[in-house]
């Protein structure tokens, strides 16, 4: 009688952003692992370097053959839907992914349409640049403007910081709006230090002042001042694609995958979170209730907890790659990860259901 070979688990990982490539190699470790990674470039994007690719002191992408170890099979698509009961991803181009388990990586976004509708004008004629192709757009803007032109960075959070900083270093003329506190994520010592470094670049720094509506040679301000403004750079604002939405599983109020501690899907045993895409579901609702709890406070009160709340969730992200890879791992081995008691615990998964 002959053997057949071992049936591999196929495991589909949404998403090439950092959490998703890093949780990808890290299931390599496991050569009973068939791994599919769907991204819908085929480029890696350094997000956090995107303002470089701006100011053209650096490049933001990476070629996913010098990331990507051997055997990791890369599609590139976007997602259409996941069909968590079939176990399958219906992809754009038509195509169908079949799975036995799905690493839900998207990562985050920028605002959102809704958001920025907020503030007239700032759809049509500000630039964000929390992803690739904003930025570009940014990149070909500003090589058609004079260099003295001036430039307004709406944001003062880490990203608006660092895109001020990159363009005031070629000689532009720069304003940094900070909407509230300069550096709202950082300590006393660290904000001192950043604004005597963007007073030396000669950036006009303006705290506590917001865009009220953006033009496309101006800024008004909160304050009834306009502001002459050659481009406008939009850094404020975060959401999450709404794929986990669309699909049917669970979210919480800004669309991230409701998980357990484990970073499950409280949905489906099947689905696990890498990345700032996702939230446990009791961060969620602790969340939720500190942002209640300042809704009666002042308005630069409630940007300062949003700003923790995105700079604690990006630096989570790299490490829930690692826990995500892990909880994969140890499901298909049979090793349900600690968790507290109030968890749902899955059923222990052995190589006869694995594939069915």
């Amino acid at each position: 009688m002959t053997d057949l070979p071992d049936q591999k688990t196929h495991v589909v990982v949404i998403g090439g952003g950092y959490a998703g490539t890093l949780a990808a190699n890290h299931l390599r470790q496991r050569n009973d692992i068939e791994i599919t990674l769907v991204n819908s470039r085929p480029v890696f994007v350094e997000r956090i370097r995107l303002h470089q690719l701006v100011a053209e002191t650096g490049a933001a992408t990476a070629d996913y053959d010098s990331l990507l170890g051997d055997g990791i099979q890369l599609i590139v698509d976007t997602v259409e839907r996941i069909e968590a009961v079939g176990r399958r991803v219906v992809l754009a181009s038509g195509t169908e992914l079949k799975y036995d388990y799905l690493i839900y990586a998207v990562g985050s976004i920028g605002a959102k349409p809704a958001e920025l509708s907020r503030v007239p004008g700032a759809a049509e004629f500000a630039y964000s640049i929390a992803e690739l192709e904003g930025a570009q757009r940014l990149r070909f803007a500003l090589a058609d403007l004079p260099h003295n032109a001036p430039i307004t960075v709406v944001g003062a959070g880490l990203t608006g910081i660092e895109t001020a900083s990159e363009l005031a270093e070629q000689g532009r003329p720069v304003t940094l709006l900070c909407g509230g506190t300069l550096g709202p994520s950082l300590s006393n010592r660290g904000r001192r230090s950043v604004a005597k470094r963007l007073r030396k670049l000669g950036v006009s720094v303006l705290e506590y002042v917001a865009a009220s509506e953006v033009r496309w040679n101006a800024v008004a301000l909160s304050d009834g001042a306009v502001l002459p403004s050659a481009a406008t750079v939009w850094t404020v604002g975060f959401g999450v694609p709404d794929l986990a939405a669309r699909s049917g599983l669970r979210t919480d109020a800004l669309g991230r995958l409701l998980t357990d501690e484990t970073l499950t899907s409280v949905d489906d045993d099947r689905v696990v979170a890498a990345g700032d895409a996702a939230v446990v579901g009791q961060q969620a609702h602790q969340r939720e209730r500190r942002h209640a709890l300042a809704a009666a406070g002042f308005a630069h009160q409630r940007e300062r907890l949003a700003t923790l709340d995105r700079q604690r969730e990006a630096v989570a992200a790299l490490e829930w790659a690692g826990q995500g890879a892990t909880t994969t791992k140890r499901l298909l081995s049979g090793t349900w990860p600690r968790s507290s008691a109030t968890c749902v615990r899955p059923r222990k998964i052995s190589p006869t259901n694995v594939r069915r």
